[in-house]
């Protein structure tokens, strides 16, 4: 069989399709090692400012010092409503988790106040188009088992907008590619084939298929970096469901030419697309309350700014040289590699000297969002990982402030939820205590009184009121400046279609919080219990989840909040009309969840002109130009197929698909993996393609694909009716 192997010699690519254009360009290397977190001198490793950034002084004193101000408040008043009589052990508990929790919607709170106030009085203008761009500019879009019509539709809408404004030549366009499955990656370089014979020879795209996807999408950005960078300026990076106008593009550009400062340039994505009612009412939230929190976290942070991960511009030799992430100690799930290296890789950039900021006020910044609840939950779960991994990284060496407060900030996004849930655990066992257990009036040190088990009513109430405007006052923010705002007033259906909209989506939003509140709190624990979460990819059309596994995912939630409610009653009737937000969330947890994954229910609100957005009312052009080109190449067909079958049917593609393989093998020689081991036993026993296509399964249909011997082999399997292995 090896000598069968070795005489399947690959055609040279020269030979193949001399007019067709490379995979990829020459490559441009740039070093990038994996730095120190705990080891930094600032003296030798820090980049002097061209021009020292001011901070924001006004805007960090009025969200931090307003912040901690109303926590100070909070936490008097629960002190003293709890300090009847007396504080007990629990009692104490009890102010603790209230004091962090309030603390957070506090800081939200304050920062909301920034964001309304200065986008009401100092809403900031949408930069010019410059008229010219000095530098060249990398735009890669990393794709991992993405539908090959929805990534190469929308980037060929990106690109023909970017070629629209005159400065497209200035581009380079690249798909990094890290899927694992063997007929999608088939898929891809036909896509890619196919995308080069729309726009002509002079459209510079590229498209590169990492062997091994090792440490996901950092690893894969890295790579990039490491071989081609060397060549680009600055990089805009991009999701598999990002969209960005032409305009938005070379904006980026222009700020980050003009500024030799900046080390990423981050702009604020609007979600469009969407709808399910689940993701409706994300989409409507994101973009009527989106622009507050965006504008707000803008002013306070400055120049120290954050990363998100797409839908930015990187200054790319200063990535190369400082942001290479190191491998955490430990293992999985603390250790290991970074899962949320986007704010590491800002920390990294911010530590070095390079400043990190936002430009909410650019337009032309498009996104999507999960379908469904399920969905979110099975996002959220690796979000939770990467940013308790943080913890680990918050102590680092050279860090400014405003970086630590982005690690905590991501990191108590997630431990709110069992800090809440613990809130409410507390509060239920003091008035369990209060109601069936005999408290004890005298202690055993003496006193002159005895401590009663008491509460003060009146001053609870009080309390509970401003907590509730605390964390709903942004969203009252958003409402009033989209009032205001006539173009957003009425691509939302007019005030009272927009008015509408918002009760609604608070309503919602009170529905589905003690469901996420839980799906969290299970996420840290799943996560504190050592479990890794790995890496699925995304579901982004809007089909609905199966009943059954709604069900299956959801029951523990409903049977929860059914005892709840009988032990709220059994209790005190006021402790379950206080719970009867929560309880009513997770007793309709399985209805909540398969009612909003649902697109007609979706549709329905539209047809109705609730929870709709400017973008959605009037679509932008780049996202009608991307939804057709995607229609028009699925239904061609080519999305899914048997990669054997089309590469043994199609002698040029697979000559091409060859020709895209790397030049050097990516294992060593001598290296035989059982995967490439069980596709030669197959392919040596296989009488037909039928054979082959029947008894080479996901893993070794990789190896095989990676390998242009074994390709060759294929090749010359005869067409004919399959036998049974065995």
């Amino acid at each position: 069989m090896d000598s069968v192997i070795a005489s399947a010699a690959p055609t040279p690519a020269a030979e193949i399709a001399p007019s067709l254009a490379p995979a990829m360009p020459a490559e441009s290397p740039l070093e990038m090692h994996a730095q120190k977190l705990f080891r930094f001198d600032p003296s030798k490793e820090r980049r002097k400012f061209a021009r020292k950034p001011r901070a924001p002084w006004l805007s960090r004193l009025v969200t931090f010092g307003g912040g901690l101000a109303l926590t100070v408040w909070g936490g008097h008043e629960m002190y003293r409503v709890i300090d009847v009589g007396g504080i007990t052990f629990l009692k104490w508990v009890l102010l603790v988790l209230f004091v962090a929790n309030f603390s957070w919607i506090a800081l939200s709170f304050a920062a909301g106040v920034v964001g309304f106030l200065h986008l009401l009085f100092s809403r900031p203008k949408p930069p010019a188009l410059p008229e010219k761009l000095a530098t060249r500019t990398a735009v890669v879009m990393p794709i991992y088992n993405e539908s090959p019509s929805r990534v190469f539709g929308a980037l060929q809408a990106i690109y023909e907008d970017a070629e629209a404004t005159g400065l497209g030549s200035a581009f380079d366009w690249f798909f990094l590619s890290d899927t694992t499955d063997p007929d999608t990656w088939v898929a891809e370089e036909r896509a890619l084939i196919g995308l080069r014979g729309r726009l002509g020879p002079q459209a510079r795209i590229y498209y590169r298929h990492r062997a091994k996807n090792t440490e996901r999408k950092a690893g894969n950005i890295a790579d990039f970096v490491s071989h081609w960078g060397g060549a680009y300026n600055q990089m805009v990076v991009l999701d598999a469901d990002s969209l960005m106008t032409g305009h938005a593009i070379v904006s980026l550009a222009a700020a980050m030419e003009a500024d030799p400062d900046a080390g990423i340039i981050q702009t604020l994505p609007l979600i469009i697309n969407r709808n399910t009612l689940f993701a409706r009412v994300q989409q409507f939230a994101a973009r009527i309350y989106g622009p507050i929190i965006a504008d707000g976290l803008s002013c306070w942070m400055g120049r120290d700014g954050n990363y998100w991960g797409h839908n930015a511009i990187i200054r790319t030799a200063a990535f190369a040289a400082h942001c290479g992430l190191p491998q955490l100690k430990g293992k999985p799930p603390f250790g290991g590699h970074i899962l949320s290296h986007d704010f590491v890789e800002a920390a990294l950039m911010r530590r070095a000297g390079y400043t990190v900021y936002m430009l909410p006020s650019l337009p032309g910044s498009y996104e999507e969002s999960p379908p469904s609840l399920i969905d979110v939950a099975a996002r959220d779960r690796r979000w939770c990982q990467g940013n308790l991994q943080h913890i680990s990284i918050l102590p680092a060496k050279g860090l400014v402030l405003a970086t630590r407060q982005h690690f905590a900030t991501g990191i108590m996004a997630y431990i709110a939820s069992p800090l809440w849930l613990a809130q409410l655990l507390v509060g239920i066992l003091l008035v369990l205590q209060a109601s069936y257990i005999r408290p004890e009036y005298f202690s055993k040190d003496f006193t002159l009184f005895p401590t009663w088990p008491r509460f003060d009513a009146e001053r609870s109430l009080q309390l509970f009121i401003v907590t509730m405007a605390v964390l709903l006052a942004p969203k009252l923010f958003g409402l009033i400046v989209a009032l205001f705002d006539g173009p957003t007033r009425r691509g939302a259906g007019g005030a009272i279609r927009l008015v509408l909209s918002t009760l609604f989506e608070v309503l919602m939003s009170a529905l589905l919080a003690p469901i996420m509140m839980l799906v969290h709190a299970g996420h840290v624990l799943h996560i504190l219990f050592g479990f890794d979460t790995g890496w699925e990819p995304q579901r982004r059309d809007d089909g609905s989840v199966p009943f059954k596994s709604i069900m299956r995912r959801h029951r523990d939630h409903v049977i929860l909040g059914f005892i709840s409610l009988i032990a709220a009653l059994l209790i005190s009737p006021s402790l379950a009309a206080w719970m009867s937000p929560t309880i009513a969330g997770l007793i309709l947890a399985i209805l909540l969840s398969w009612g909003t994954g649902l697109k007609s229910v979706g549709l329905a609100f539209r047809r109705l002109g609730l929870l709709t957005t400017p973008e959605e009312r009037e679509p932008p052009p780049i996202a009608v130009r991307a939804n057709a080109l995607s229609e028009t190449l699925a239904a061609e067909g080519q999305d899914h197929f048997d990669a054997l079958r089309v590469l043994r049917d199609d002698p040029e593609l697979c000559a091409l698909h060859q020709a895209y393989l790397p030049s050097a093998s990516h294992r060593a020689r001598g290296e035989i993996t059982p995967e490439r081991a069980l596709a030669i036993a197959k392919l040596g026993e296989a009488r037909s393609i039928d054979d082959a296509a029947a008894w080479i399964q996901r893993k070794e249909r990789m190896a095989l694909l990676q390998d242009r011997a074994l390709l060759a082999l294929l090749s010359r399997l005869p067409a004919g009716e399959p036998r049974a292995a065995g």
